[in-house]
């Protein structure tokens, strides 16, 4: 039996609630995406971003298919990985396939063209998220890493960050860091969002609760900055969060 979570803003604890439902939808046979923030055809005024947040796009990808030749400038754009898998291709010269679990990193700099196919037999879902850089311009640039779930167990593990402490980490151009966490049902992990800061968490599966309020797979939390949220897995979870300006 599901449950359907009704979108709700729990202003005293700084959270704010988007159910997968209330998500933008575009399904192109090919591509089935839910935005999280407005993009192409979907547009919401209340949803243009949160801090440095562009767009978190919930795709699925059906084999033998993916986005052709495109361009991009001023943006980081990283690619975690659900299931399946992911092959790039761009114009610096760059192939790669990321797989489950995986994320690739593309920051556009100056300006560059990719492209992005599922060659898997079956279909590929991901979280494709875009945060503005810190500064525009620059050299384009690619990377890919594998971060194995089991490494992740029970607390948030750095995938990509702008800060050179994070140095086992895979780098983007922008103040923001983008963790990942598994865990288990019954296990809590907890998040320092600084004074002026975003961060925005989405359950890759799993249900969860924020401090008490609940979220279920593929939901999105924007939460504000300047406090200390309590994340616990009412089922087996995998998260991935994204801390910004």
């Amino acid at each position: 039996m599901s449950t359907q979570v009704i979108d709700t803003p729990v202003q005293d604890r700084g959270i704010d609630r988007r159910s997968f439902e209330s998500l933008g939808h575009a399904n192109h046979g090919w591509l089935d995406a839910r935005h999280h923030f407005s993009f192409a055809n979907y547009y919401d005024p209340a949803r243009m971003g949160w801090g440095a947040i562009r767009v978190w796009n919930d795709d699925v990808i059906a084999p033998n298919a993916g986005f052709p030749p495109h361009p991009h400038a001023d943006m980081e754009i990283i690619t975690y990985v659900r299931t399946g898998a992911i092959t790039h291709q761009d114009s610096m010269g760059n192939v790669g396939r990321t797989a489950a679990g995986d994320v690739q990193v593309m920051s556009a700099g100056s300006g560059v063209r990719h492209a992005e196919y599922n060659l898997e037999a079956e279909p590929t879902t991901l979280f494709q998220i875009w945060i503005e850089p810190r500064s525009r311009g620059g050299q384009p640039s690619w990377g890919a890493k594998p971060f194995p779930r089991g490494e992740r167990s029970g607390r948030f593990v750095t995938l990509a960050s702008g800060f050179e402490e994070d140095g086992d980490a895979l780098r983007i151009r922008a103040d923001a860091r983008v963790l990942g966490a598994t865990l288990h049902a019954g296990e809590s992990v907890e998040h320092v969002v600084g004074e002026g800061r975003h961060a925005y968490l989405v359950p890759a599966t799993g249900r969860i609760e924020i401090d008490g309020v609940p979220f279920a797979a593929r939901d999105g939390a924007a939460l504000s900055g300047g406090r200390t949220v309590t994340i616990t897995a009412i089922e087996d979870a995998e998260i991935v969060l994204v801390d910004s300006e």
